[in-house]
């Protein structure tokens, strides 16, 4: 039975999700489970909650808690990340409140921007060192990795340990369809569709119910006013940014409407605040969640720990479903996050797409997807300039680099000039200094 390393575990409500989907599958349920966090606290929780799961379930599986990275490593055949560096205080607070002070504001922050650039370089060197520990002790396991900014990460880890299997994992593409099934009043499962991109800038390039394209309803639908209609995961955070942009470019995004109006420079404007009313933009958005977020998720787990009732129930995360099917050598197809190697050949070779993807014994295998429409290409071209500056940033030890990816970003670059961004960018490393690589920090500070 394979022995399933979770990095990061003390996410207990996430670990609940994958470790309760892996208890489906007969190849998974008996396996090993080890959770590695570096706050016993919360790893203990996640603990208890895993083990009161097996139970539930009436599986042979074994749960052990180790803030032992390496321990928890060790001969894996499959590795879970998911965590976050720096947390929610100090480092998002930060990746917020510096930016609004210099006069930009943000939605979410997690993926581009500044704050995605900053996430990124705290990030990445940690990745790495879970990679250089896979290559030494279990050099034939999967890496799921569900870590943001997922593009930056990704790329960054195909650069740097290249035979390391890791595959970039999100649930945007599902949520999207869900969305659109709520909108449509269609069966979520009845509907078909075609995506690739970028990670949270991917598009539907096909999207049908039975065979029918819905583009035409989705297009009347928001002509008319009746799309979008409220949504269904985060409820005041309407829709409408997504709904602009396929209007204006043809083609429906993969990420929610907060995230993609940070993305491009034209929704979120200094003096224009008839723009975020009339498209429902969340501003600082992400902190309010994060806030309701972690309320929700202690009293979840203590309700869970105390002894109240457990459920087992499915989730829609690739994750499990990627295990067995390497595990059992069944064909899966999944959306992945790997770098280019020519399955979205409109996109610069290495940089990190998402595509359609086979998952069998063999394991993660792209599919080419040829003939990106030019003017998504274009803004797909716009993030990646970011990731791969951000990228070469932490591969180089190159700190200016870190000031070009920002001056890129369309949101930053369309509101502030490029003396500004440096300075913000001077103020963003100040603040982080405990949270970066060495190399930033000193070279700054010289």
């Amino acid at each position: 039975m394979p022995k399933i390393a979770f990095i990061g575990a003390g996410s207990t409500i996430f670990m609940k999700n994958i470790v309760g989907d892996a208890l489906h599958f007969p190849a998974l349920r008996d396996g090993a489970f080890t959770l590695m966090d570096i706050d016993p606290e919360r790893l203990a929780e996640s603990e208890v909650v895993a083990r009161r799961m097996v139970e539930v379930m009436g599986t042979g599986a074994t749960v052990e808690a180790t803030i032992d990275r390496r321990r928890a490593l060790d001969g894996a055949d499959f590795v879970v990340v998911a965590f976050q560096i720096g947390g929610y205080r100090p480092c998002t607070v930060t990746d917020f409140e510096i930016p609004r002070a210099h006069g930009l504001t943000q939605t979410i922050g997690d993926t581009l921007g500044v704050a995605g650039i900053m996430r990124g370089l705290r990030t990445v060197p940690h990745l790495w060192s879970v990679a250089a520990d896979m290559a030494e002790l279990c050099p034939e396991a999967t890496m799921l990795q569900y870590v943001n900014p997922m593009a930056i990460n990704t790329w960054a880890i195909s650069e740097r340990y290249p035979r390391v299997r890791s595959v970039g994992l999100c649930h945007s593409v599902q949520n999207t369809v869900e969305e659109i099934a709520h909108d449509l009043d269609l069966p979520f499962h009845e509907i078909g569709y075609k995506v690739a991109g970028v990670n949270h800038v991917a598009f539907f390039l096909r999207f049908d119910h039975n065979g029918s394209d819905i583009y035409p309803a989705l297009r009347e639908g928001y002509r008319a006013g009746r799309l979008p209609k409220p949504p269904i995961h985060h409820a005041r955070c309407p829709n409408i940014v997504r709904y602009e942009v396929m209007e204006q470019l043809g083609f429906f995004c993969t990420e929610s409407s907060e995230h993609l109006a940070e993305y491009v420079p034209w929704f979120i404007k200094r003096g224009r605040a008839d723009l975020i009313e009339k498209f429902g933009i969340p501003i600082d958005e992400y902190p309010r969640r994060c806030e309701e977020q972690m309320a929700e998720w202690s009293a979840q787990a203590a309700q869970l720990t105390g002894g109240g009732p457990i459920s087992v129930e499915k989730s829609h995360e690739f994750a499990a479903d990627l295990m067995n099917a390497i595990a059992t050598n069944t064909p899966l197809t999944i959306y992945g996050n790997l770098p280019n190697r020519g399955q979205l050949p409109d996109l610069p070779m290495g940089a990190a797409v998402e595509t359609p993807c086979l998952v069998d014994g063999n394991g993660i295998q792209p599919t080419v997807v040829e003939g990106l429409p030019p003017q998504l290409v274009a803004l797909m071209r716009s993030q990646i300039n970011v990731q791969e500056l951000t990228v070469r940033a932490l591969l180089n030890e190159d700190i200016e680099h870190i000031y070009h990816a920002a001056m890129m970003d369309p949101h930053t670059a369309a509101e502030l000039d490029l003396r500004q961004i440096r300075a913000l960018v001077d103020d963003l490393l100040d603040a982080h200094a405990d949270w970066l690589p060495d190399w930033a920090v000193k070279r700054r500070a010289a």
